[in-house]
């Protein structure tokens, strides 16, 4: 991997990213297909078309269903899905925050009842790094446990201890997986994930050992699960500046595009997050003058497509009336056309925060859109 910032605009950085399945141009949305597909009918050959750099799977979901051994069989999924640039691998430590009922936590690792069918599975670093490297996607990110929000500081400082310890074997695991002759993929990257739930000393302590440990990217998780944006901007402020600038820094699970400009702004430059798909799913689409909500009944004659000036193939083609229609009539392809916008949506706006970093006049990018976005939000 090589990792090179371009340019710099304040805190915020340009940069670009060499895998070994292409270049990534950073800051980058990264399009989350959790099962290997983007909920809405969107296929491989749609993401490109929408300008997507990066898909992201989940480790977890795809242990459960179909199986890590099976796509392995296929050769990666890469090959099973159809998809020859960079995907992102979560480790399966969310879910242990999100099945905080059918789970317990121990020093080996967490002992799970599955979602679907209720059955019995344990995962534990060596078992997260074996999974993902089955996959052979091109990140694969640490295991970890996010903390509620809402924990005690006892309980994090012992969760984010036991974080650290967890990472350690993740990174010895995947160096033993890399050396292997039928790895699917021997240059896969590991990221180490920050924790400390919203104890601002815990995270910097964390973000200064795992610093140490040189690993080849850093995430910030544990954030837009519960707490306000504010106290998620102050985390930013505080950990940022404690990880590595040299390497991706990555927000997990964000957000909103208020978000995505506000942590651009700390020092961000990867980020991930369902609102976009499932928004779409629910005829909700973004737009540069606020989100819009299709089912409104003013838009039951509006012959205009979701946003004028858009290149995306729905307002190449479809009026707002049409789509509108679509959702009426409970027909698929209504969510598909409303994923399709709000993905390229997401991809054109990182777009222009590389444009507007690149050329030093980030600040005035982002006040400008937030502006337009809320006056259009009251309009709407």
């Amino acid at each position: 991997m090589e990792y090179k910032i371009l340019y710099k605009d304040g805190r915020a950085k340009r940069a670009e990213m060499k895998t070994a399945h292409g270049t990534i141009q950073t800051p980058v949305f990264m399009n989350v297909g959790t099962v290997g597909a983007i909920k809405g009918a969107v296929s491989t050959d749609d993401l490109k078309e929408i300008g997507t750099q990066v898909e992201l799977s989940n480790t977890y979901h795809l242990h459960v269903r179909t199986g890590d051994k099976l796509i392995k069989q296929f050769g990666g999924l890469h090959k099973f899905m159809h998809w020859d640039r960079p995907i992102l691998t979560d480790s399966g430590g969310f879910q242990v925050f999100s099945l905080s009922g059918l789970r317990k936590i121990k020093e080996e690792g967490v002992y799970f009842n599955s979602h679907i069918d209720g059955r019995k599975i344990f995962m534990g670093p060596e078992e997260s790094m074996q999974i993902q490297s089955n996959l052979g996607s091109t990140i694969a990110m640490a295991f970890d446990e996010c903390p509620s929000s809402v924990a005690s500081r006892e309980y994090v400082q012992a969760s984010v201890d036991r974080t650290t310890r967890w990472l350690v074997r993740c990174k010895e695991e995947m160096k033993r997986l890399n050396s292997l002759p039928d790895t699917v993929n021997r240059e896969q990257l590991l990221f180490g994930i920050n924790q400390g739930a919203v104890y601002d000393d815990i995270r910097i302590e964390h973000a200064k050992t795992i610093s140490e440990m040189d690993l080849d990217g850093y995430a910030v998780g544990g954030l837009a699960v519960g707490e306000t944006h504010d106290e998620m901007y102050r985390i930013l402020d505080s950990v940022v500046p404690y990880l590595p600038e040299d390497k991706p820094t990555y927000l997990m699970g964000v957000g909103t595009p208020a978000n995505i400009l506000e942590a651009v702004d700390r020092g961000v430059d990867f980020f991930d997050c369902v609102y976009p798909t499932r928004n779409g799913r629910h005829s909700h689409v973004y737009t540069n003058h606020g989100k819009m909500n299709l089912l409104n009944s003013k838009y039951e004659l509006d012959p205009r497509p979701l946003e004028e000036g858009c290149g995306c193939p729905a307002c190449r083609s479809y009026s707002r009336a049409y789509i509108r229609h679509l959702f009426k009539a409970k027909e698929m392809l209504g969510m598909r056309l409303c994923v399709l916008h709000n993905l390229y949506f997401y991809n054109k706006m990182m777009e222009e925060i590389r444009d507007a970093i690149e050329h030093h006049r980030y600040a005035e990018y982002k006040a400008a859109k937030l502006a337009g976005m809320m006056a259009g939000e009251e309009q709407n």
